[in-house]
């Protein structure tokens, strides 16, 4: 009778995992569903504000200020995000020679110009860390020299077009609103529970998590062998567009880095400086642009969204190359600490677009103005 009742147990159990089992599957094709429906296009290819965007906007530059201050580097002001650099190299970009006419815009309109350019690369944390820790990496690229209207008035006689990328083709907050509540619950040392709000299931962002933990990758070989990516959208001439830049080794010489010493803080520099100090070997990147369209789902104001190649591929539109040269020194180290790079640097015909890209021109402004002042008071 006691193996009766057992084996009527186990049956029951066995109906109920595989009822369980049912039930899950048929939520996550539900769930699926209701993705594919909810991120489907059309979209609209004009910029969409939401109300309270410029209140929430200055709770973020508030925020923004108390990390700073959080991490003051003994008597320096560091910057609130990629505070760590590997280095300020100087760069040529170089129009394509062969580039269509409707790729022919802003700084790309001249075929076969080749512009002088400054590029930071950085960790994403905004305080200084081993670079063995799982950190996004940053590329900060400016073109020097740049004729035409600046789209500050303030930056007027600069010449400047800078694109602003890091390691991820999409970001982990959507919007302002989000972008707010996740880096003041960062600031307060939340770092998990910014994406759980509330007690509400509704409220949590479980999607944005998994972005995040993709973002903090485990570090490159160097930091000439990531792909970097704007994540947020532009202008490009009359389409909006994403910029993505990436490794180029068929045009430079071939070259094989020798193996650096991960134990070390600052690895990533040093490969920097084997390669291009030591070995005297450049490195190359192609720079590329997505253009969106609007028929499919990729949408300006949500940043979580990766703009799927099968819906629009890159295109090639310059070739980037960084040529042997020494760049680590305490006067070069200084300079490079003190450059600043902004999205909103640049020309009309690049300019930002979508929630965060406006967050980012109130933000990047009013942090860089704070730092320096700060730094020059010391």
């Amino acid at each position: 009778m006691l193996m009766s009742l057992w084996l009527r147990l186990a049956a029951f159990l066995a109906k109920s995992l595989l009822w369980l089992l049912g039930l899950g599957l048929l939520g996550w094709a539900l769930a699926s569903a209701w993705w594919a429906w909810q991120h489907s296009g059309p979209v609209s290819a004009q910029e969409q504000i939401p109300a309270g965007e410029t209140a929430m906007t200055q709770e973020v530059i508030q925020t923004a200020v108390r990390i700073v201050d959080q991490h003051r580097d003994n008597t320096r002001y560091l910057r609130d995000a990629h505070a760590k650099a590997h280095g300020c190299l100087k760069a040529e970009v170089q129009v394509l020679t062969d580039l269509a006419p409707d790729l022919r815009q802003g700084v790309f309109s001249e075929a076969g110009k080749t512009w002088q350019a400054t590029l930071r690369l950085s960790n994403g944390n905004a305080y200084p860390q081993f670079d063995s820790m799982r950190d996004a990496r940053g590329m900060a690229l400016k073109l020097l020299d740049v004729p035409g209207t600046q789209l500050l008035k303030d930056r007027q006689g600069r010449g400047e077009q800078d694109f602003v990328m890091f390691n991820h083709p999409n970001f982990f907050v959507s919007d302002v609103a989000e972008y707010r509540q996740n880096v003041a619950a960062q600031a307060d040392g939340k770092k998990v529970l910014a994406f759980f709000p509330g007690w509400d299931p509704r409220s949590w962002q479980v999607r944005h998590l998994f972005i995040a933990l993709a973002t903090l990758a485990p570090a490159p070989t160097s930091p000439t062998q990531s792909t970097y990516f704007s994540v947020s959208p532009y202008k490009f001439g009359n389409a909006n567009a994403k910029f993505r830049v990436a490794p180029d080794p068929d045009s430079c010489p071939s070259y094989t880095l020798p193996a650096q010493n991960q134990a070390l803080p600052n690895f990533l520099r040093s490969a920097l400086n084997q390669q291009l100090s030591t070995d005297r070997v450049p490195a190359c990147f192609v720079l590329q642009i997505q253009r969106q369209d609007p028929r499919a789902y990729m949408p300006i104001e949500d940043t979580s969204i990766e703009w799927q190649e099968s819906d629009a591929p890159f295109e090639t539109v310059a070739r980037i190359r960084i040529p042997a040269q020494d760049f680590d020194t305490p006067a070069l180290n200084l300079q490079c600490d003190n450059q600043s790079f902004n999205p909103w640097f640049g020309l009309e015909a690049h300019r930002p677009i979508g929630g965060i890209n406006r967050l980012r021109k109130a933000v990047y402004e009013a942090v860089s103005d704070y730092r320096h002042a700060r730094n020059a008071e010391q």
